[in-house]
């Protein structure tokens, strides 16, 4: 059995798009996971992507469905620390979870390469590329450890409202909150580095390329590389581990003219994204007709070591024709897969 989720960049354009506008966008991110509920999917997970028509506010968004769902769960993948604040941060994400009924998987990381130079100096942090990834780290620690919930703020001595004696916390606290924080890790280091700091593990279509095997087989040994580390750090509760996939079934003719034509992305692809010394591998897309897809995904090996599959879907494309690609995912791969 795993998990299985859907992630949406929430792009909208206005042309050659069924989401023209960012109202469409949002709104339609509220309806795809109304839907998806209902015919058991188990996530809903959603990219933050600033200065881009893509989703860049995540918590209304979570927030907004939550308040229409019940059970799916709710998440990021992932939220660029290089633009937060953490105090902010973990109101927002401590409220979210509140409203949500503790649903929120938040995934938070380093981020990709943005759609302006130095994005987060236009939101107050005057720091270079090379600065700002290990502030990133510690900003996340310390985002980590006020949703703790532990007091560390002097309270006033003439405060506007009665308080009980002692230090105060960043409210809501939401309780469970910090064990399902998730790092979003490219590499076989900062995979490590997520288990020491007891974050669970998120690993995308791209991992460095460390070792010059197939995309599948390099992921398999971060996510093997994490649980080991996770066993010595001594957390005491149960990580989890998701890798996402683009997965494309086709079983209509609307299917086969969209995805049907072979090109390079049905293969690993090695290529450098900007900032980064090392290169990147980028994993393949599936597509094909659901027993073909069985077959080959049940040779993934990433896919073998992790709890959760995330399905990275054509967003554009609008809610029906998702709802169309994740209940055949649901009724014709993930049964032979053994995932259902």
């Amino acid at each position: 059995m795993k998990k299985i989720g859907f992630l949406s960049f929430g792009h909208w354009m206005e042309q050659g798009s069924l989401v023209k506008t960012a109202s469409d966008a949002y709104l339609q991110s509220i309806d795809l996971a109304v839907e998806a509920e209902k015919i058991g999917i188990d996530g809903a997970w959603y990219r933050v992507h600033h200065f881009a028509p893509q989703i860049g506010s995540p918590f209304p968004l979570l927030s907004a469905i939550g308040a229409k769902t019940s059970k799916i769960e709710i998440g990021t993948g992932l939220i660029d620390m290089r633009y937060e604040n953490p105090y902010y941060m973990a109101e927002n994400a401590g409220l979210t979870d509140v409203i949500t009924q503790g649903r929120v998987e938040l995934g938070v990381g380093r981020g990709s390469p943005e759609q302006v130079l130095d994005g987060w100096q236009y939101f107050g942090y005057d720091y270079s590329e090379e600065e700002i990834k290990e502030i990133a780290r510690q900003r996340t620690l310390e985002f980590l450890d006020l949703i703790e919930g532990k007091p560390f703020a002097e309270p006033n001595p003439m405060p506007m409202f009665p308080q009980a004696p002692g230090k105060l916390r960043i409210e809501p606290y939401s309780e469970g909150l910090r064990q399902r924080i998730w790092w979003g890790a490219g590499s076989t280091e900062t995979a490590i580095w997520a288990a020491q700091q007891g974050m669970n593990l998120q690993s995308s279509t791209l991992v460095n390329n460390e070792t010059n095997e197939p995309f599948h087989i390099q992921q398999a040994k971060q996510l093997r590389a994490y649980k080991e580390a996770w066993k010595k750090a001594g957390h005491n509760f149960e990580p989890r581990t998701l890798v996402t996939r683009s997965i494309q079934p086709i079983t209509t003719d609307l299917d086969l003219q969209l995805f049907g034509q072979e090109d390079d992305s049905q293969y690993d692809q090695v290529g450098f994204l900007a900032y980064h010394r090392n290169p990147t591998i980028f994993g393949r897309t599936f597509a094909g007709e659901p027993d073909k897809l069985v077959k080959e995904l049940a040779e993934d090996e990433a896919i073998k070591e992790a709890d959760t599959v995330l399905i990275t879907i054509p967003n554009t494309l609008g809610v029906d024709y998702n709802m169309h690609l994740l209940e055949t995912i649901i009724k014709d791969v993930a049964p032979g897969l053994g995932w259902r």
